[in-house]
This record gives structure tokens, C-alpha cells and sequence, in this order.
């Protein structure tokens, strides 16, 4: 509905009738204030819902506690090797690398598979538009050359149908996200680059646990990665993993994690190298260009602690999903909604196909005590240190998600009454605004939100 600015009502003016059940009639009184509308929108309890809470219970805590008394090595040690090992378990494949984030992931892996390869500086990735930028950053920094590509709007992936339009024949690789916990076709890129030498990498970073076809995100590809942030579905505080079946690629990832140093290899090749390079000392022999993106004990100690029940947390995420999408679809001429099956649920996201409305329900949840964030970058090519490769009408899908979409958290923590408070929220929301038109929420009444 458009109106004019004059006409627009305000929070302190808004009839606040409520659907507390299809079809009800019943109203409440216009409120005088902001805060006594709040306060009569949403159940008190549930004021601060937060992208993320204290996933560590206080069992998990006294773990952790005694192991700190117990062990004088934190660094990177046995605890490291049993987590990637319990990883590889769960995730079914073979060889796992435990590093210091999901970022970290991505680089050694770029960088392990460009030397592996042999891909020369100026050498073609393509990337999505729509991604976190350290999907991105490794491609630039070791001498790549990213081209990007639109997404579509049913699973946020590429678009496929224009995606073989960017293969040259220096196209050396696809790197793929799997966003907000949606898996990709895996399957069709694979029929997209069918024939050529191109690598499918996998960023599978909000997507722990999704399936494409039957198969784990992160096994469908030459390596895939996986992040371990406070906010995700199992967390480490900071870390992340690297996944592969490929030997040669392992021993790279291992060797890159830590300096390139060649004691970081399983012991079996030890006695190889010592042979080949006698007049170096084995402690500090380099065998290939590295970093320093090594995890701790603890970190792993977390990771092992949060494994067994990794599948229950996935599990809820699920149900909440499922219960938001049945609200969302309340709504069908004012949100698009995304549905894929073998999801493991990152976030609850919003698609409006208005963007006043978007941007006006945003501050409506903002100012109840829900916590939003942008749909990750939306169109990254409209950032600072990557607007050059932007070309005006050539990322239609990730235009609309930088102007028309936002989320909110998704975790153990959000249950059916929470989800009872989003109903209720959005019921007022889009009857209010059918009413009246535009609503302003005053800035004032926002929360402030702590990031990211």
C-alpha cells in the first residue's frame, strides 16, 4: 500500500488489533506510548531473543575446568587429533583439519589445492555474489582471479541456469556456499562443469550437517569447510575444519596450518622426509609456504563435548524452521519463502517482496527484543574492497537480498512459545500495516545488539 509521508502511522498511533487465532476479531485499545505498546505486544520473557545463547551447560563447564587443571599442554596436541577424528566419524569422510575458524578453512584450502593443482596466479574461481567474504578473500590473496556469480532465491545457491556462461578456459575451480544451512545441487554443477578440470570446493560453513542427495555437505566435493563460531550449530568459541577424502591434499592442509612445518605430518612420512633433506634439522624443516591457523586442546575439548548431541541440536533447529515457514506462509503476497530438503537450519531469514516493508518489519522485531542481521552480505560486489567487479544489473537475485531480506537466530534455545511470540508479532505487523500503511518504529525504541 502506498501512502504519503503524512499519512504514515506511527507505533503510538496504531490500532493494535491482534489475530489470536484465524479469523479473530478481537482488538485492543490504541496504546498511548511505545513502551506500553511493546510491552503489550510481546510476552515479557521473551523480550531478548538473541541469535545465540550459553550453549555450555554447567556440566560442560566443570569438563572443561578440570581439564585446565589437568593438562599442562593447551596447544595443539592429542585432544586436536581425537576431535578430527570423531569429525571425520560423524561427517563421513576421511581425513578432517581442525583450525582456528571457518576463514582460516578456506584459506589453507584454496591455497593447499592451488599448489596441489598447480594453478597459476590470474587463474579463474568462480564464487557466489552472495557470501560471507572470506568465501571470497583467499581467492584474491593468493593471486586468483574470483568471478562472480547471481544466486537464485529457492536454495541461495548460484543461479544455475547462467552459471556455465562464466566457465573459460581458465576456470579452475567453482567454489560453492551452502548458505543459511541450505544445500546446493551439487549434482547439477557437477553436470555444469561435466568434462572439464574444474574442483568443486565446498564452504559449507552455516550448513553443518545439511545433505544433498543422501550425502553430508563438504563430502560432495574436492575438500569441503566448516566453521565452529559462538553462533553456529556446534561451536568451539573460534574454530574450523577442513574436509577432504584426497591424501595429497590433506598432507598440505596439515603442513599450511602450521608454518609448512614437515613434523606436522602423521609419523609414517617422517622417516621419507629426514632421508631427502639430511642436512636440515627435522624440528624446524618447511617443506612448502604456511601459516599459523592452529587450534588448541580446548577448543577441541569443546568440540568432542558438543559432538554426541549434534544431531539433537540439528534436529531443533529443523522443527523451528518448519514452524516458522508455516508462518511465513501465512503471508504468501508479503514474504518468499525457502524450502529444501536435507536443510540443517542456520537461521530463520525473511524475503519480503516489498522493501518498505522489510525494512519497517525489521525495526518492528528489533524494537520487540529480536535480534536481526543483514541476509550475510547481500550483494558482496556492493561492498567497499570488492565494488570494481560490480556490474549495474548483472546480480539481479543478490540485489534483492541486499535490499529485501534479513534474519533472525535459530538455535536450541528458540522453542514453540518464542515462535508464538514471532506469530503474534507479524500478525499484528502486517494487520497494522494493511490498515494504516507504513509504520514508523522511533529509533529509540530499538534494542541495541551486540555483535556480530
Amino acid at each position: 500500500m502506498k501512502t504519503n509521508t503524512s499519512e504514515k502511522a506511527t507505533v503510538m498511533e496504531l490500532d493494535t488489533a491482534a489475530r489470536l487465532s484465524p479469523g479473530s476479531t478481537q482488538t485492543i485499545r490504541p496504546t498511548p506510548s511505545v513502551e506500553t505498546f511493546l510491552s503489550q505486544s510481546i510476552d515479557s520473557a521473551y523480550v531478548s531473543w538473541k541469535l545465540q545463547e550459553q550453549v555450555f551447560s554447567e556440566a560442560d563447564l566443570d569438563i572443561l575446568a578440570r581439564f585446565l587443571r589437568s593438562n599442562a599442554r593447551l596447544t595443539q596436541h592429542e585432544k586436536v587429533r581425537q576431535f578430527e577424528v570423531a569429525f571425520s566419524g560423524w561427517q563421513g569422510c576421511k581425513r578432517s583439519v581442525f583450525v582456528n575458524s571457518g576463514s582460516s578453512a578456506n584459506l589453507v584450502l584454496v591455497s593447499a589445492l592451488k599448489e596441489l593443482r598447480g594453478w597459476r596466479d590470474g587463474d579463474e574461481i568462480i564464487v557466489p555474489a552472495v557470501t560471507w567474504p572470506t568465501t571470497i578473500t583467499p581467492v584474491l590473496q593468493l593471486g586468483l582471479k574470483p568471478v562472480f556469480a547471481d544466486i537464485n532465491l529457492n536454495d541461495l545457491s548460484f543461479d544455475y541456469d547462467r552459471l556455465a556462461k562464466h566457465i573459460t578456459p581458465r576456470t579452475r575451480a567453482v567454489f560453492v556456499a551452502h548458505l543459511l544451512g541450505f544445500p546446493a545441487e551439487i549434482p547439477r554443477l557437477k553436470d555444469i562443469v561435466q568434462g572439464r578440470s574444474i574442483d568443486i570446493l565446498e564452504d559449507c560453513c552455516e550448513s553443518l550437517g545439511a545433505q544433498c542427495d543422501g550425502s553430508k555437505v563438504g563430502n560432495l566435493g574436492i575438500g569441503g569447510t566448516f566453521s565452529f563460531y559462538w553462533g553456529h550449530h556446534l561451536t568451539t568459541i573460534e574454530g574450523g575444519m577442513i574436509c577432504m577424502d584426497n591424501e595429497d591434499l590433506y598432507k598440505l592442509c596439515l603442513l599450511k596450518r602450521s608454518h609448512g612445518l614437515a613434523r606436522e605430518l602423521p609419523p609414517q612420512y617422517h622417516r621419507a622426509i629426514r632421508t631427502a633433506e639430511p642436512d636440515l634439522d627435522f624440528k624446524f624443516l618447511f617443506l612448502t609456504d604456511g601459516y599459523n591457523v592452529r587450534n588448541t586442546e580446548l577448543g577441541a575439548l569443546m568440540g568432542l563435548i558438543q559432538l554426541d548431541r549434534l544431531n539433537r541440536l540439528i534436529a531443533r533447529r529443523n522443527r523451528n524452521y518448519a514452524r516458522f515457514l508455516a508462518i511465513c506462509k501465512t503471508y504468501p503476497d508479503q514474504l518468499i519463502t525457502v524450502e529444501r530438503s536435507g536443510m540443517s537450519s542456520f537461521c530463520l531469514p525473511f524475503l519480503f517482496r516489498d522493501r518498505e516493508a522489510k525494512e519497517e518489519c525489521e525495526r518492528w522485531l528489533s524494537a520487540s527484543g529480536i535480534e536481526t542481521r543483514p541476509l550475510i552480505s547481500g550483494n558482496l560486489l556492493r561492498q567497499p574492497f570488492l565494488r570494481s567487479y560490480n556490474r549495474q544489473g548483472a546480480f539481479p537475485n543478490a540485489d534483492f537480498l541486499h535490499t529485501n531480506a534479513f534474519y533472525i537466530g535459530n538455535n536450541q534455545f528458540v522453542n514453540e512459545e518464542r515462535l508464538d511470540v514471532l506469530d503474534r508479532l507479524l500478525a499484528r505487523f502486517f494487520l497494522n500495516r494493511s490498515k494504516h500503511g507504513p509504520i514508523e518504529v522511533p529509533v529509540n525504541a530499538m534494542t541495541k545488539e551486540a555483535c556480530p
